[in-house]
């Protein structure tokens, strides 16, 4: 089932499907596009922790990205020594499964 939404347009109504309108918005570089590539890149991370650190992946939970910066909530100071040694290794498996430069460094929160 196609969804519409209604715009105007110099005085006679037009409706444009929700996929299109989804797609334009997605397709400039407004705010939406890049709280969806943070959100991919949040994603990521933690499939990367995953695989990185099986036995203790759950010990480390991505929060956020901003200024490509991730942000990592970690239940003890030791894991997030763990992350900080491997902080280059980690970043640049995130940064090459998302296709580009997204991520810098990591900051982590014991």
């Amino acid at each position: 089932m196609v969804k519409y939404i209604y715009t105007e347009l110099n005085d006679f109504m037009a409706f444009t499907p929700l996929g299109d309108a989804l797609n334009n918005k997605l397709s400039g570089k407004g705010p939406l596009k890049k709280q969806v590539e943070a959100a991919q890149a949040v994603e990521i991370a933690k499939k990367v922790f995953e695989e990185l650190f099986p036995t203790i992946a759950s010990h480390a939970n991505p929060l956020f990205l901003k200024n490509r910066t991730l942000t990592v909530s970690c239940s003890s100071s030791a894991m997030a020594q763990e992350i900080r040694l491997n902080q280059s290794t980690i970043v640049d498996k995130i940064n090459e499964k998302l296709g580009k430069q997204e991520v810098d460094r990591i900051r982590y929160l014991a």
